[in-house]
């Protein structure tokens, strides 16, 4: 088997490492435009904060890495692949030192060239001293030049933006905050939670902006200059992360794309060309609260996609179990997790959706110490199954998340959480876990509404 791998982060990585694993006799030809891989984005603002101090210990993995599994991988940096042949299985690719054109021809193609910040309809944006967030570049870019900034803006309320400003805030920068459009981190959380975490940030001196919507940059050799619906600001840096979008061009005409731009696959991670695969940021997830094709760029699915690529290029026996989005951060000493659907999106969906809200504190007052819970349970009214969960605490309730997510995945309903059976100690919950009392509130909502 010739296999060729184009694009090489979580899930190029993760398939290479699989079919190293399993069929060390297979050829393996990847081919990445940098001249890295495998780096951690997720781990840039803990680098812009100091609690990593080596940007370079966020690369897990290195062409000699790859290489060292086997004979049979080659990994093929700054080389770009400028065109898919399908129906020949061949390639144009471009080596990027020596402008040197050839071609190849594989047996399995896996596509997992990754996604592009968003840049968005903002004139100026590509003036100096505005930023964008998304790898290793960007991460020395913006520690460089915020090292002589006093003022920084971050432009966009999704995680990345939030973290930034988190980061930012711990190293004496003054952050001005825009976000416009949708509420904060609203991709994730409903109105309740975003506010918790809108506290959380100006309790920390972080100067949010988070209904007001960034037209034009400008910028001179100190300030970049930002002109808003209600108003102009001037900041030092200016970074914006106002979302992903999939890296598809390539074999766009060549597989099934969504309307979005991201590659269809099936549950093999196949797509509609039966020798490519294609996983990561690239493609679509198969979102399990809707049953239907969603973006969702995250780490997590990438692994997950990358290996069973690896596993089903040698044939489709190992399903992909599709994905509740289920995610986490760490905002101070708080923890914000969420997974499936917020209320207004699934209503969005077609759902007969509603929401129960629980605020109580993770164990007994009894205790030397006790911290207080937010949560939110987003469920179908028609077959009360459960859609979506968010969870806000001191407290660390990340693995929480997950166990909603868990139940999400098997299609549970809020009188299987109402009752599921979780330990009690004094030490870790009350005699009815805050996830139990929270499935109860659901229950007697749901019940009332009959």
């Amino acid at each position: 088997m010739k296999i060729a791998i184009v694009g090489c982060t979580h899930a190029g990585t993760a398939a290479v490492t699989q079919i190293a694993a399993a069929h060390p006799e297979a050829t393996v030809d990847v081919y990445e435009r940098r001249d890295d891989i495998s780096f951690l984005s997720c781990g840039i603002a803990l680098y812009l904060e100091g609690t990593v101090t080596d940007p370079k210990t966020l690369f897990y993995a290195s062409k000699e890495s790859l290489e060292a599994l086997g004979p049979n991988i080659h990994v093929h940096l700054r080389h770009d692949v400028l065109r898919v042949d399908s129906k020949h299985h061949s390639l144009a690719i471009q080596n990027m030192a020596t402008r040197e054109k050839f071609s190849a021809t594989y047996d399995k193609l896996i596509v997992s060239t990754g996604s592009y910040p968003v840049i968005p309809p903002i004139q100026g944006v590509s003036v100096p001293r505005v930023l964008m967030c998304k790898n290793y570049d960007d991460a020395l870019a913006i520690k460089q030049t915020a090292e002589g900034a006093d003022k920084i803006a971050i432009i966009g309320g999704g995680y990345i933006g939030v973290e930034l400003a988190e980061a930012y805030s711990r190293t004496g920068h003054d952050i001005l905050f825009i976000n416009g459009v949708h509420h904060l981190l609203s991709h994730y959380v409903d109105t309740p939670l975003a506010e918790e975490v809108e506290a959380e940030l100006l309790a920390h001196g972080v100067d949010s902006h988070l209904q007001e919507i960034a037209l034009k940059f400008d910028s001179d050799d100190q300030h970049v200059f930002i002109t808003t619906d209600k108003g102009e600001w001037q900041a030092d840096l200016a970074v914006v992360c106002v979302g992903f979008q999939p890296m598809t061009e390539l074999v766009d005409g060549q597989v099934n794309l969504n309307a979005d731009g991201s590659i269809h696959v099936n549950d093999y991670m196949q797509t509609s060309s039966p020798d490519i695969y294609a996983a990561g940021d690239t493609v679509a997830v198969h979102f399990n609260p809707t049953h239907k094709d969603a973006y969702a760029p995250l780490a997590t699915n990438a692994v997950r996609q990358g290996k069973l690529a690896g596993i089903n290029v040698f044939g489709n026996h190992t399903r992909y179990m599709g994905t509740q989005a289920t995610s986490a951060l760490r905002l101070y000493d708080k923890t914000l997790a969420c997974t499936g659907m917020t209320l207004s999106r699934a209503k969005k969906a077609g759902f007969d959706a509603a929401a129960a809200d629980l605020v109580d504190n993770y164990r007994p007052e009894f205790m030397p110490t006790t911290a207080r819970v937010s949560l939110r349970l987003v469920y179908d009214r028609s077959n009360r199954r459960i859609l979506g969960g968010q969870l806000f605490s001191q407290y660390d309730v990340a693995q929480s998340a997950n166990l909603l997510s868990v139940m999400i995945q098997n299609r549970n309903t809020i009188d299987d959480l109402a009752y599921v059976d979780m330990l009690f100690n004094p030490w870790y919950d009350r005699p009815w876990n805050y996830l139990n009392l929270l499935g109860q509130q659901a229950v007697a909502q749901a019940d009332a509404q009959h």
